[in-house]
């Protein structure tokens, strides 16, 4: 779970556990934390959300709504990585050979620590449905990575205890 979060954990397990038993749940593709944390890291992004972030007070709402606005630009102006890419690439070419080509997609993000016994995560970011194609794959993958650092999300990080940095 610490790598792909509890729903996608769950997911997968279903899918693994499930699909020879005769019940139908569709297969995807997880990314990582560790590949979330390779995009900020390759970008420079780590020190820019630091300097947002370590001086936050998101009691101040008018403070919490900039911040959060200027942390999820940082990530929206990530690049992604070509081998992240090409990853990425490889798994939703995998999909549409299994499905056929003209398959749509929902890119959802799961919490490292979602369905924690300390918090649910659960709509804390933002999820894109009826993804298709390889251009808009990425871009819902960029926005959901972005969506990590809602005025909503940051709010119920620091409510709940949770270093911004960790999930």
């Amino acid at each position: 779970m610490a790598e792909v979060g509890g729903k996608n954990a769950s997911l997968g397990e279903m899918y693994q556990n499930l699909k020879d038993e005769g019940i139908l749940i569709p297969n995807g593709f997880a990314i990582t934390a560790q590949a979330y944390d390779h995009i900020l890291e390759n970008n420079g992004a780590w020190e820019k959300l630091h300097r947002h972030l370590d001086t936050l007070n998101p009691e101040d709402l008018h403070e919490l709504q900039r911040c959060a606005q200027a942390c999820r630009q940082i990530v929206l102006e990530c690049t992604l990585p070509d081998d992240l890419k090409s990853e990425i690439r490889q798994s939703y070419t995998r999909l549409k050979e299994e499905y056929g080509g003209a398959i749509s997609l929902a890119v959802r993000s799961s919490a490292t620590a979602e369905d924690s016994p300390e918090a649910s995560f659960a709509g804390q970011n933002e999820s894109y449905l009826n993804i298709t194609g390889e251009a808009d794959l990425f871009e819902a993958y960029t926005k959901c990575l972005a969506s990590n650092f809602s005025d909503r999300s940051l709010h119920y990080k620091h409510d709940n205890g949770f270093d911004f940095f960790k999930v």
